[in-house]
């Protein structure tokens, strides 16, 4: 796989665009049952990452080699799509 463009998710963590499925507001995604239920498995299967130590805002779901890895993120989903929009652009 190409290294592609990078987007920083904060605190220092940089994720390959390329692998990048979605990028979701935390709060208003967590009150359906479903997505409660993804979250809860990726964390029990140990694919999901904290990018930095405050509360979560976030979270982008990556394709990393075959398998789902899901990332939390303090920034909001917003600035995120904006870096990501920035990059792809850039590139």
């Amino acid at each position: 796989m190409s290294r592609g463009v990078m987007l920083h998710i904060g605190s220092g963590y940089l994720i390959n665009t390329e692998t990048i499925v979605g990028i979701f507001d935390l709060d208003k995604t967590t009150y359906g049952t479903r997505t409660r239920e993804f979250l809860a498995k990726a964390e029990k299967a140990g694919n999901v990452i904290s990018a930095g130590y405050e509360l979560p805002k976030s979270f982008i779901v990556c394709s990393e080699n075959g398998r789902g890895r899901v990332y939390l993120s303090q920034l909001a989903s917003s600035t995120l799509q904006k870096r990501y929009e920035e990059e792809i652009k850039r590139k």
